[in-house]
Order: structure tokens, then C-alpha cells, then sequence
């Protein structure tokens, strides 16, 4: 069998996620610790104990949702399952820093600090209730490009999430993107919906936050990954340093080509995908993208028995 270590994105964080973990392993325990560290704040405190509105902040859910991941991920290497057992990983936006430091491209305290800084770019790029994302359900990702295409009327709109066969992300202006929930629903769309999200991630209107990631990224040190990684933006496999680099900086504005990277993971022989983190979103995009394919959702000490069972 060969597996995927597949990471997941914003909008899967809980209050309480990776607690029992930190509980349960030191080694999860101490990636919370070196985080906390890195921000000079106790971050584990807003996800154990705070409110979901201040971990929902798109500054906190990033390096947040990072940091479960790495926990659960320390947590199966004690158990036997740690990185050499994946072929590939993959995350989705910024499960894709998730990914990289799994693999060993990002040290974990520059990681949590990227992501920092990521979450505050993307948020400061548009002023708040300037943009807006919707989810088309019931549209393949070519037709929610021309969805958004005939909505951007000379704004943006921009099908930023190809997250599964029948689900895709539009983002852009306001305006535009409600244009884009009527458009869909007349070409079809089961439902089309506004999402609860704080900025239009993932299209031209990030671009500000484009060029803070590519300096911060240029002080970073990227090394060569020891699992290749599907990046969001190209949908295979990449491993040199300066094309990570890049690619990074680049999915600020470009689409998370979810859908492609897993069909493009299957086709390179992958036929289970381990989610390491927060939530089962992933599991149930990877059911509808990759049919046959095994599932499992690995975030706290009872999947890591199961996982040994």
C-alpha cells in the first residue's frame, strides 16, 4: 500500500484540537511549546481554552491548524508511522506549510512564524467586507471558471478552490462574487453559498500579501524535502528548494488545485490518504475525487490506536 500524508486547511480548527495529543505524547506536546515559543505568545492557550472567534483569526487558525498537524504527526512517528512511511505529502493552502515542515523543508518554529505572517498579510490585503468566497456545489471546476469569468463584470472573480469533482471555490470582490452565486445556480449549481471567511483568499486581491510572503520567504531557509511534495499551485510533485520557494508565493494569488493533486498523487500509485490534523474535511473531498481509495482521519490518540489496530 502506498500513502499520502495529506495536511488540512483553514476552516477546520476546534477549540480543544491537539489537547488530548499534548496530553497523551511529549512529542506533541513540545511542538505546541516550540510554537508558542516562536510567536512569544501562548498560542496553545487560545486553542485549548480560548473563544473560537479569536481562533478563527486568520493570524491564529494558521500557525493553529499547523501545529495540531505537526503534534499528530510526532505523535505517529513514536508509534512507528512517521514520515518515511508517506510516498508524498500534500496540504491544502496552508496545510501546504504543514506539509513542507513535515517533511523537513521547514524548520518548525520558521514555519509557525511564516504562517504568522501569512495569516496577517492575507487578512490586511483587502479591506474587510471588500471581498468575499462562495462554494458552487454542483459545478465541475471549468464551469465554475466561466461562472466566474461572466460574474467579474471588471472586478475579480476567480475560481480559487478546486476542492473536489463537485465542489469549487470562487473568490473576488463582493460584488462580484454574489454575481457569481446567481450565474451558478441559472447554469445548474445544486447550491451556492457565501462563506464565513475573513478575506478572498486565493485570487488577484492578495497580491499585497504575495510580495510580504515572498520576502519573508527569501529569509527563510528551505531545504530539500525528504517525501516529495504536491504543491497546490503546479498539482505534482516538487522537491528543489528555489521551485518551493516560489510556489509559495505564487498560491497567495493562485488556485489550491486540490482536486488534481490527489488525481495526481493516485496516478503516481498512492492509494490511502492519511489526513494529520484537524477535522476529516480532506477525508471527504479525497472520497469524491479518488474512488477505491482508503481514508483516515489521524488527529487524536484514539485514530493513532486505530491506526496501530
Amino acid at each position: 500500500m502506498s500513502r499520502a500524508y495529506v495536511f488540512p486547511g483553514q476552516g477546520a480548527q476546534t477549540i480543544g484540537m491537539g489537547k488530548a495529543l499534548a496530553e497523551a505524547y511529549p512529542a506533541a506536546r513540545a511542538v505546541f511549546d516550540e510554537v508558542d515559543a516562536a510567536l512569544g505568545e501562548k498560542l496553545s492557550a487560545v486553542i485549548w481554552d480560548g473563544d473560537i472567534e479569536t481562533l478563527t483569526l486568520t493570524a491564529n487558525a494558521q500557525p493553529a491548524l499547523m501545529a495540531t498537524s505537526i503534534a499528530a504527526l510526532r505523535a505517529l512517528e513514536v508509534e512507528g508511522f512517521g514520515i518515511g512511511q508517506a510516498a508524498y505529502v500534500a496540504g491544502h493552502s496552508l496545510g501546504e506549510y504543514s506539509a513542507l515542515c513535515a517533511a523537513g523543508a521547514l524548520g518548525l518554529a520558521d514555519t509557525a512564524r511564516l504562517l504568522r505572517i501569512r495569516g496577517r498579510a492575507m487578512q490586511e490585503a483587502v479591506p474587510v467586507g471588500l471581498g468575499a468566497m462562495a462554494a458552487l456545489l454542483g459545478l465541475d471546476f471549468a464551469a465554475a471558471a466561466e461562472v466566474a469569468a461572466e460574474a467579474a463584470q471588471g472586478e475579480v472573480c476567480q475560481a480559487a478552490n478546486d476542492n473536489d469533482p463537485a465542489q469549487v471555490v470562487v473568490s473576488g470582490h463582493r460584488a462580484a462574487v454574489e454575481r457569481a452565486l446567481t450565474i451558478a445556480k441559472a447554469k445548474g449549481a445544486k447550491r451556492a453559498i457565501l462563506l464565513p471567511v475573513s478575506a478572498p483568499f486565493h485570487c488577484a486581491l492578495m497580491a499585497p500579501a504575495a510580495e510580504v510572503m515572498a520576502q519573508a520567504l527569501a529569509a527563510v531557509t528551505i531545504a530539500r524535502p525528504v517525501v516529495p511534495v504536491v504543491a497546490n499551485v503546479r498539482a505534482e510533485a516538487v522537491s528543489d528548494p528555489d521551485m518551493i520557494r516560489q510556489l509559495l508565493v505564487a498560491q497567495v494569488t493562485g488556485s489550491v488545485r486540490w482536486r488534481e493533486s490527489v488525481l495526481w498523487m493516485q496516478a503516481a500509485g498512492v492509494d490511502a490518504f492519511w489526513e494529520i490534523g484537524a477535522g476529516k474535511a480532506l477525508s471527504g473531498m479525497i472520497k469524491r475525487i479518488a474512488s477505491g481509495a482508503e481514508t483516515r482521519a489521524v488527529g487524536s490518540p484514539e485514530d493513532i490506536a486505530a491506526v496501530q489496530g
